[in-house]
């Protein structure tokens, strides 16, 4: 298999890369970052490409040096800044913070569908999926707060459904998935640990594993399905 993976430098994004590279059916593996330097990890059938997957015209130019892949996983996110945390209270919406939020949390997945559709043509089994969150799931929602985080998540989830409906007709070999990974210790979580159960904050290369184990089993019939790490059907 060829493997797009967006957000490869980041927490969830190198536990993918790192534990797909190993793998003997896959064949190349394309890992984005959006730093000045590559990540330390260099594998031999890992190739390192810097990009920005907000901006359009670098996704555009990036895609078309790709030629056809099987999978893609976007791990791009964003939940706090080092200026801005997630909201307790709707006292706290900033709209630049939201806007932001949107921005990396929901925009970069629409872009990469449009750029990359074409190479998902071969008519083999494919996969199109991007790491969501639990906490966008509107009838799930039972705590409140985390307003920009929850609704560009929602929005994902929203994208994602959109998508897998349109590529029925187009693309009919691509199972579109939303994917909640759990809590997993990574920069993004770390500051909200203290109240995860124990047994229930996973190491990247955990909860890879487990959505690993989720695609893995899709096929085209699931396709707009919002699944947990163990495979549970999520409500949108």
């Amino acid at each position: 298999m060829k493997i797009v993976i967006a957000g490869g430098s980041g927490g969830i994004g190198g536990a993918f890369v790192e534990q797909l590279a190993g793998r003997p059916d896959v064949e190349t593996i394309i890992a984005t970052y959006h730093r000045s330097k590559p990540p330390e990890v260099q594998l031999p059938n890992v190739s390192w490409h810097q990009l920005d997957v907000t901006d359009e015209p670098a996704i555009r130019d990036w895609a078309a040096q790709i030629g056809e892949i099987d999978w893609l996983i976007n791990a791009v996110g964003m939940l706090h800044t080092s200026a801005h945390g997630p909201e307790k209270t709707i006292r706290h919406t900033d709209p630049a913070f939201f806007l932001e939020s949107m921005n990396i949390n929901t925009v970069p997945t629409l872009l990469l569908a449009k750029h990359l559709h074409g190479k998902f043509r071969h008519g083999r089994p494919a996969v199109f999926a991007t790491v969501s969150a639990k906490v966008g799931s509107i009838e799930d929602n039972r705590l409140g707060g985390w307003f920009s985080y929850r609704a560009s998540k929602a929005a994902l989830n929203m994208c994602l459904k959109t998508l897998a409906i349109e590529w029925r007709r187009s693309l009919p070999n691509v199972a579109v998935a939303a994917l909640h990974p759990g809590t997993t210790d990574t920069a993004l979580s770390r500051p909200f640990q203290n109240n995860v159960p124990n047994g229930q904050l996973f190491t990247p290369e955990q909860g890879v594993n487990y959505m690993l184990d989720v695609l893995d089993g899709l096929n085209s019939a699931d396709s707009g399905q919002f699944l947990a790490f163990d495979g549970e059907k999520l409500p949108w």
